[in-house]
């Protein structure tokens, strides 16, 4: 019984078998290769429809399609727009914005002026009141530089000369200065090397034996203004042209 039963099966598979795997084959969706040599090969599954199925990349266009953007019968897509959100802001946006100074006035540059003087060439005449220094050149002329003059209660006149001249001068603020601005919480340094952060500037030109100079500094925005402890203040760039047109023994007389 058995032994007939496993004859049966046999002849029922050798039938059976070639028209399965016919069915089988003839039934098994193509391969289609994409046009684009760069993108990866893509196995389409589905019978018939995947036989007249399209494959497209999102970067490919249709020829047809093509040749209507090229004849101007379509337009081309529109790029999308960006969105910014406006409480995003760049990080240089967000950084805190220095301080705007004040405009440095014309009227302070070195220039050569009309200046009636008994005074001998070669003499500087600070006029404090109208912030103006000037170097007198004879011929009725003077050169003449903007300053910084000493603030209210600093104010000070009088003659003296040049005993002193020296690049890039050091600072040693006077001990009442350095009480005076630590009341102010603002705290001074015993000693300051000469610099370009150094308040004397690039030139400084001391007035007889007296704490007093005319110097550079590194605040040019305050030239116009009286707010200097007494000191008559300059440009660095017009120190340094007022330094290499004095000498030493150079008569300043402060009004």
């Amino acid at each position: 019984m058995l032994k007939n039963l496993l004859i049966a099966a046999s002849v029922l598979t050798l039938f059976a078998g070639p028209a399965a795997a016919q069915d089988r084959y003839q039934n098994r969706p193509p391969v289609v290769v994409s046009p684009d040599l760069t993108a990866p090969w893509v196995m389409q599954l589905g019978g018939q429809q995947a036989r007249t199925r399209q494959v497209m990349y999102r970067q490919q266009i249709p020829a047809a399609t093509r040749k209507q953007y090229y004849q101007g019968q379509l337009a081309r897509p529109q790029a999308k727009r960006r969105v910014v959100n406006p409480l995003i802001q760049p990080a240089n946006a967000m950084r805190a914005q220095r301080p705007v100074k004040p405009k440095f006035d014309p009227q302070f540059l070195p220039q050569t002026v009309s200046y009636e003087t008994k005074e001998k060439p070669g003499t500087i005449v600070i006029d404090t009141n109208n912030r103006f220094l000037y170097l007198v050149t004879g011929n009725g002329e003077a050169r003449r530089y903007g300053v910084g003059v000493g603030k209210p209660g600093f104010e000070w006149a009088g003659a003296h000369k040049v005993s002193r001249k020296a690049e890039w001068p050091s600072w040693t603020p006077p001990q009442e200065m350095i009480t005076r601005e630590a009341a102010k919480g603002h705290y001074l340094p015993a000693r300051m090397d000469g610099g370009p952060e150094n308040p004397l500037g690039a030139r400084a030109m001391y007035l007889g034996s007296t704490l007093y100079r005319i110097h550079g500094t590194n605040a040019p925005w305050t030239i116009g203004y009286a707010v200097s402890s007494g000191c008559i203040r300059m440009r660095n760039e017009d120190v340094v042209d007022l330094y290499e047109r004095v000498k030493v023994g150079t008569k300043v007389i402060v009004i």
